[in-house]
């Protein structure tokens, strides 16, 4: 659809629109979530019973997550051996997920704020994976998911910091226009149309339409490390990547023990799955599962290339003081249709890989231990 029919179909201006359909914008899919939101009344701002989990619901069994064995152990160097192997064959790409809208850190672009001083959080990831092709001589490739915010200032990042054994390139995320309660297209305070990027579940949807997954696959690629680009813990290393694969299955999440509102591994009707806290409908109580996602995850390509229905999730929030909609997708829903392994890794301290970082005071607080993480693992810090 050309951009003057979608300024024309939602009466928008053509600037808006122009960047709706140059991020893929699919307006039948939009049609018809604003129909669903339209058609029922939610239950309380933030929180809806479209979202609800429907079935049978149950914690995760204790054999359900599997440990990663300690740094040092003879199990643990058996599946970084399979992991480099991997690696150094040219099967494992790298995707970072550094899209969104970073409302959080004022709307900059949080994958080039410091994650440490002179570090930025892309330039850690990119620090490590050069620290991998280093010793094992081969080439890692790497994508970055990004939004119509990040799209650009990224891309010329990549283009300045790629090299011949860590080649970078660009999978952008979908767009989509915020609505209000009653389902109108939401305009700001200047009267301009609110755009929105659609939560990291677009993942899969990037790398098909960017065409790099079929790229990757046919010159030999077998599987996917994706990870928040502000994890900085959370590196590429090969015993998980062999953990993957011995565990033979499609998909891979990574969880740490404790309590959060986050996602959590859940069984539902059987099926072990990570699920959303605000999925969980009354009566289930949100930290009783014991264990937290991190959002790192190994996938098979076929996970990615499956096309999987992936649900949009109804999120109400607050924009310039008013409530306002907008529809979302969650990369950890892939568990529900993928059969999945739960890898229980550390947190904290030296074999930690769970440091996320959602605004400043967060970071000011992380920064000593992801200091400590980071130059444990050969990552250069500065003074």
């Amino acid at each position: 659809m050309l951009a003057s029919d979608v300024a024309d179909r939602y009466g928008i201006d053509l600037a808006a629109a122009e960047t709706l359909v140059a991020y893929g914008f699919e307006p039948e899919t939009f049609d018809g979530l604003r129909s669903r939101l339209t058609a029922r009344q939610p239950t309380a701002p933030g929180s809806t019973d479209a979202n609800w989990v429907r079935g049978s619901i149950e914690r995760a069994q204790q054999d359900d997550l599997v440990p990663l064995p300690p740094p040092g152990s003879a199990e643990r160097e058996q599946l970084a051996r399979a992991g480099r192997a991997a690696i150094a064959g040219g099967q494992v790409g790298v995707l970072l997920l550094a899209g969104g809208m970073a409302t959080r850190f004022g709307g900059g672009v949080k994958a080039l704020a410091e994650a440490l001083p002179g570090l930025t959080f892309a330039a850690a990831k990119l620090a490590d994976l050069r620290r991998v092709t280093g010793e094992l001589d081969c080439v890692v490739p790497l994508w970055l998911m990004t939004s119509f915010q990040s799209d650009g200032v990224l891309r010329n990042w990549a283009a300045a910091a790629a090299t011949p054994d860590v080649p970078i390139d660009i999978a952008p995320q979908g767009v989509s226009m915020r609505l209000t309660p009653s389902g109108d297209v939401f305009r700001g305070a200047d009267g301009a149309v609110s755009l929105h990027a659609p939560g990291h579940g677009d993942a899969p949807w990037a790398m098909q339409r960017s065409g790099h997954l079929d790229r990757f696959a046919d010159g030999g690629g077998r599987c996917l490390f994706v990870t928040n680009v502000d994890n900085a813990a959370a590196t590429l290393d090969p015993a998980v990547i062999g953990a993957h694969l011995a565990r033979a299955r499609p998909l891979t999440c990574e969880v740490v023990e404790g309590d959060a509102s986050g996602g959590s591994p859940w069984r539902v009707d059987g099926r072990l799955q990570i699920v959303e806290s605000f999925r969980l409908p009354p009566g289930v109580d949100p930290l009783a599962s014991g264990a937290v996602n991190t959002n790192s995850l190994v996938a098979d390509l076929e996970v990615f290339a499956a096309g999987w229905p992936l649900t949009w999730f109804e999120v109400h929030k607050q924009v310039d003081g008013v409530e306002v909609v907008q529809f979302e997708r969650l990369i950890g829903e892939l568990s529900a249709f993928a059969d999945t392994a739960m890898l229980l890794v550390e947190r904290d301290g030296p074999d930690g890989r769970f440091q996320p970082v959602k605004d400043p005071a967060e970071l000011k607080a992380r920064r000593p231990e992801i200091a400590r993480i980071l130059a444990g693992r050969g990552i250069e810090i500065a003074d």
